[in-house]
């Protein structure tokens, strides 16, 4: 890993930069992709499956038949925990609903705001080397609690044209609508436009790699919404003297194995647990399964010694970590000042992983900077506010001569109008 001591402030934008490509990098071939499947359809969706998963498929919905035999293979033990994990996930976001909000701005004028759910939205679930079930319920749950009416889903398959059991099962307990085994830049364009088997959707849900990303942003020129920003993960902790190395090693790996472009970064005040932390990160590296991704992730990481909180809290701020976990001894310093992160896990024993999981609150969340701007998945991801508003004639008589004036200042005399065609009547 990389060591930098007491980095001056001008050097930090460069310091905090991701390993990812640039956008002018995929763009050209995201934008290739689309032109293809919005003329083409389901043909060109075939092809670039073949191309990119390396499988042919002759359907692309998972059957009826697919969904039960993988119910029937996912063990009673992870089924269990899929439950409990479904009942945080379930409650955290259910306290999220709100009421309606009515007010008399004026005598006789009454405004309100209500959320409806957005009716078609199509949910896009990593696969690839880790088949991302977990996010299934991220996404699904929170939708069947807004009301969300057609709920598809798009993951990649295997080279036998298969979903990973898990997600299936999922998928199922979830009340997702249909389930499309096709994954990367052609499941967002066929969500964009529609074929004859992907339903084209309001709005889309989910993280993925450098090219989903960028092919989630090239939907919003099309008309079609998307979550956030959410590309390869990264972790960012802040640890002091009193922090467990063993523990920080941990999260660090944890988020690292997802991939070679993802990014963690150690920031703390003590030289000594950077050096513990450095070798407990080598010595954990040796036992993992995925060694090679995560070792790949470590050499795009850095352990950064700054000289106090304060400045520690400014370069977290500045770097906008997806997640933020807090192993200090003054973690309300960090609590109250952090502006900028997606989701922030505090004291030695939050891990990362446990809003990965099972605690409640969502996971998919803004990366590579986008929390200075963006929320993660939340209830409200999946819900429009709608205002509506009833004029009386005595709130018409308070309020017409304010709108007179203001529309004929902008010389818009037909609005004018609107209002003094009725004041005359009254």
């Amino acid at each position: 890993m990389n060591i930098i001591e007491n980095p001056k402030r001008d050097c930090w934008a460069e310091l905090l930069k991701r390993p990812t490509q640039t956008v002018n990098d995929i763009e050209k071939t995201v934008n290739e992709i689309f032109d293809d499947i919005n003329r083409n359809g389901d043909v060109a969706v075939s092809k670039y499956t073949h191309i990119f998963d390396g499988v042919q498929l002759t359907r692309f919905t998972a059957s009826e038949e697919e969904i039960n035999q993988a119910t029937q293979a996912v063990s009673p033990e992870l089924k269990k925990a899929i439950q409990q994990a479904k009942s945080n996930i379930e409650k955290f976001h259910t306290a999220q609903k709100t009421t309606k909000i009515e007010i008399e701005t004026q005598e006789g004028v009454t405004c309100w705001q209500e959320k409806r759910a957005i009716q078609k939205i199509g949910l896009y679930i990593p696969g690839g080397t880790a088949p991302l079930f977990s996010t299934v319920l991220m996404l699904a749950i929170p939708a069947q609690i807004a009301g969300c009416k057609d709920i598809v889903l798009c993951t990649p398959p295997n080279k036998e044209g298969k979903i990973a059991n898990e997600i299936l099962y999922a998928a199922q307990v979830c009340g997702v609508s249909k389930v499309i085994k096709i994954g990367g830049i052609q499941a967002i364009a066929g969500l964009t436009f529609g074929t004859e088997t992907i339903p084209k959707v309001y709005k889309i849900y989910g993280p993925g790699n450098q090219f989903v990303t960028v092919a989630k942003q090239m939907a919003t020129k099309y008309g079609v919404a998307i979550d956030m920003p959410a590309g390869p993960s990264e972790l960012l902790v802040m640890a002091d003297v009193t922090a467990n190395a063993e523990y920080v090693a941990s999260d660090l790996l944890s988020q690292a194995e997802h991939g070679a472009d993802s990014q963690v970064l150690l920031v703390s005040t003590s030289k000594p647990l950077i050096t513990a932390v450095e070798k407990e990160v080598e010595k954990q590296l040796k036992v993992l399964p995925r060694q090679a991704m995560a070792k790949k992730a470590i050499e795009n990481s850095k352990l950064i010694l700054v000289k106090n909180d304060a400045e520690a809290l400014d370069l977290i701020n500045e770097y906008a970590p997806e997640h933020f976990i807090i192993c200090t001894e003054n973690e309300a310093f960090y609590c109250n000042g952090i502006v900028n992160a997606g989701s922030v896990f505090v004291g030695n024993f939050t891990p990362e992983s446990a809003g990965d999981y099972a605690s409640g609150t969502n996971h998919t969340l803004p990366t590579n900077g986008f929390s200075k701007a963006y929320s993660g998945v939340n209830l409200d991801s999946f819900m429009k506010s709608m205002t509506f508003q009833k004029i009386t004639k005595k709130g018409l008589l308070n309020i017409g001569k304010t709108i007179e004036i203001m529309a004929e200042a902008e010389g818009l005399h037909a609005h004018k109008n609107a209002v003094s065609i009725r004041l005359k009547d009254l």
